[in-house]
């Protein structure tokens, strides 16, 4: 069920706030969390009913844990439960990798275990991994399990972010004060749900077959074929991700609750530094407060510096994929970071617009290993780019819908324009807004029936 779907549209999500606030409206603000709940597991399991067990076991375990580690103070406790979420992650999201290049080194024939990688493991195991930490360091709190449960299946933000420190969602989930209808927060929740909307379903969902297609040919791609093919996914990337976490921080204000910022602009980064502050927000600050900060950080001297962030990428690239382009992806990020921080220290003042072409045309270059199915695949479509591949050995169109040329115009506005964030400190509910948002909603009901509607890009994530 799918934020874009019908079924979620005018199915599930009204039926959950229509009940949650008619409980809430007669003081029954318990039974009102417990719904809440309930319709979570029951959006999670609607794609596949038997991955409850998995986050059924996972949250009992984690909290049980982190409740024990809180009162002892055991730091053997914390490694043990570290271990076991990141055994899961492995098994789930890297059995069939490790297996691949085993057999590749060795010359073995394992078979592959073809396991499915549940939705969301990567992001509840990662809050999870975080509460354990934040127990052992006495900032867990004294939460009901139940509580704790709704605060990772909180629909919203389950199946792919944003990732929400216990911290921030708990309290609120737990505040009686807030429990109520806000208008002002309800009309922002529509708003900023249907820009998301719009992004995924007229931008992201229709440069999508311009990726597909560049990416399943790559050895025919001419030169400007390779660059539109790369320039198209990093436009559908963005627009898909950041339209989902709208959907998802839109949602949640339908009922009062305030999730973080995905996204703030970060193709106007001026450099790789400032990207990373922009672009996956929430990963980012996991990743640099739960490891990066943990190794060291920058506290250590130079060289201990460059390498925690080498391997910070790293492991946010392998995070992100099975697959070697993934690691090589996250390598180059981490090798950014490290050229970034020298170039620095050459106090060179580079103009802002020149720092904003060159930060995207590195990010631009990194997304073609973070695509391309294969090792292969990358190579021949930077080798296209750069007028090294013959390209044209056959015919294929690469841009065939009537509407593209309108969808890159609106693509460019809304990347170099006011970002969903502005637009919802902006917002006031008038009736310009009010006519803003009802011609947005028509439109994304337009599309919802005339296009191929496509699952989220970080579902495989």
């Amino acid at each position: 069920m799918l934020f874009s779907s019908p079924e979620f549209i005018f199915g599930f999500l009204p039926v959950t706030i229509l009940v949650y606030f008619l409980f809430t409206h007669n003081n029954q603000v318990r039974i009102a969390r417990y719904w809440l709940l309930l319709a979570s597991l029951f959006f999670y399991a609607y794609w596949k009913p038997e991955n409850l067990i998995l986050i059924g076991t996972s949250m009992t375990f984690n909290y049980l844990l982190g409740g024990v580690i809180a009162r002892k103070h055991s730091k053997p406790l914390l490694t043990l439960g570290i271990i076991v979420n990141v055994a899961v992650l492995v098994y789930f999201k890297y059995i069939d990798f490790f297996i691949v290049n085993v057999n590749d080194l060795t010359g073995s024939q394992l078979n592959l275990l073809n396991v499915v990688l549940p939705l969301g493991v990567s992001f509840f195991t990662f809050q999870q991994i975080a509460y354990l930490v934040d127990s052992y360091n006495g900032k867990r709190g004294n939460h009901p399990f139940q509580n704790y449960c709704l605060f990772i299946t909180f629909f919203p933000h389950l199946i792919a972010g944003p990732i929400v420190h216990h911290g921030v969602l708990l309290p609120q989930l737990e505040d009686t004060t807030n429990t109520r209808l806000d208008f002002s927060n309800f009309s922002k929740g529509i708003f900023l749900f249907n820009i998301g909307l719009a992004k995924k379903v007229i931008i992201a969902d229709t440069v999508a077959s311009i990726v597909s297609t560049g990416y399943s040919n790559t050895e025919l791609l001419t030169t400007a074929q390779a660059w539109i093919t790369s320039l198209a996914y990093s436009v559908q990337l963005y627009f898909d991700f950041s339209g989902y976490s709208d959907m998802a921080i839109g949602l949640a204000l339908l009922v009062n609750i305030r999730i973080p910022i995905n996204f703030d602009s970060p193709y106007k980064a001026v450099s790789i530094q400032d990207f990373w502050r922009r672009w996956h927000i929430t990963l980012s600050q996991f990743l640099r407060d739960y490891l990066y900060i943990p190794l060291g950080g920058n506290r250590k001297g130079e060289f201990r510096t460059s390498l925690n962030l080498i391997i910070t990428f790293l492991i946010g690239g392998i995070w992100h994929g099975a697959g070697w382009t993934f690691l090589f992806w996250g390598f180059l990020h981490g090798a950014g970071q490290v050229v970034h921080r020298n170039f620095k220290r050459l106090n060179i003042n580079v103009p802002d617009w020149l720092g904003i072409v060159l930060t995207f045309l590195f990010i631009n270059v990194t997304w073609v290993f973070f695509r391309a199915p294969s090792w292969g695949d990358a190579i021949n479509v930077l080798e296209a780019m750069i007028g090294m591949q013959p390209g044209g050995a056959g015919e294929f169109k690469l841009i065939n819908d009537f509407y593209s040329a309108p969808i890159w115009i609106a693509a460019v506005f809304l990347l170099f324009g006011k970002n969903s964030n502005t637009l919802v400190a902006e917002f006031e509910a008038n009736p310009r807004i009010m006519w803003r948002t009802v011609a947005l909603v028509v439109i994304n009901m337009v599309f919802l029936n005339s296009a191929v509607n496509q699952e989220f890009l970080y579902f495989d994530f």
